[in-house]
C-alpha cells in the first residue's frame, strides 16, 4: 500500500481501533522501512512520469509483529476529556454540562453503529479490510482471523454502550440535582 492507502484504511475499519493522523502515517512508513520491518518500490502515479512509494510488510516486519503479539499489553496513563470535564460540571450551567453530555452520547452512538456495521460486514463476508486479509491468510486460520476481527469489534459496541449509559446516567443526575430541565434557565446567573 502507498501512505495515501494506509490512510485511507486509518480512516475506515482499521481508525475504528486506532487513530492515526496522516501527519504520523508517513514518517512512520519511512521509519519502519529505515528499520528493515517494510520494503518499498516506487509505482508509477499520473501521466506525467510522476511515482509515489508503495510499502509492503516483509518477513522481518511479519517476525516484529509476531513478536509484539508476545508481549504483554502496554497500557498508558488514562486522559479522559469528559471524565475530566464532569468532574467540575457545577462550574458551569446546566445547560452546558447537557450540551457536553449529550454530544458524548451522540459520539458514541455513532462509534456504536460503526462499529456494529463493521460486525455485520464480517458475518456478511463482505468487510473489505477483511477479505483483503483473508486472501494471505491460510485456511487452517481464517476461522480465527475472522472471530478475532468480530471480537474486537465486539469491545468496540460494549465500550460505546457503557459510554452511552454513563451519558444518559449524567443527564439524569442534572436534572436530580437542578429539577426539570424547563426551571434551568433561572440557574444560569447562580
Amino acid at each position: 500500500m502507498t501512505g495515501y492507502d494506509v490512510a485511507k484504511r486509518f480512516a475506515s475499519s482499521v481508525g475504528f481501533l486506532w487513530h492515526a493522523a496522516n501527519s504520523q502515517i508517513y514518517p512512520e512508513l519511512r521509519k519502519l522501512e529505515s528499520e528493515g520491518l517494510l520494503d518499498s518500490r516506487e509505482v508509477p502515479w499520473g501521466s506525467k512520469g510522476v511515482t509515489k512509494t508503495e510499502y509492503s510488510i516483509n518477513e522481518a516486519g511479519l517476525e516484529a509483529l509476531r513478536q509484539w503479539q508476545d508481549e504483554p499489553m502496554a497500557y498508558t496513563p488514562d486522559r479522559d476529556p469528559a471524565r475530566l470535564k464532569a468532574a467540575y460540571f457545577e462550574m458551569s450551567t446546566p445547560q452546558a454540562a447537557e450540551n457536553n453530555l449529550s454530544e458524548h452520547l451522540s459520539h458514541f452512538e455513532n462509534q456504536r453503529a460503526q462499529a456494529q456495521d463493521e460486525i455485520n460486514r464480517i458475518d456478511a463476508g463482505t468487510s473489505p479490510n477483511l477479505v483483503r486479509r483473508l486472501q494471505g491468510t491460510p485456511e487452517e486460520k481464517r476461522a480465527a482471523t475472522i472471530a478475532f476481527k468480530r471480537f474486537a469489534y465486539e469491545g468496540r459496541v460494549a465500550q460505546a454502550e457503557m459510554e452511552i449509559q454513563w451519558a444518559q446516567r449524567g443527564l439524569e443526575l442534572l436534572e436530580k440535582l437542578y429539577g426539570p430541565r424547563e426551571s434551568w434557565g433561572d440557574l444560569r446567573e447562580g
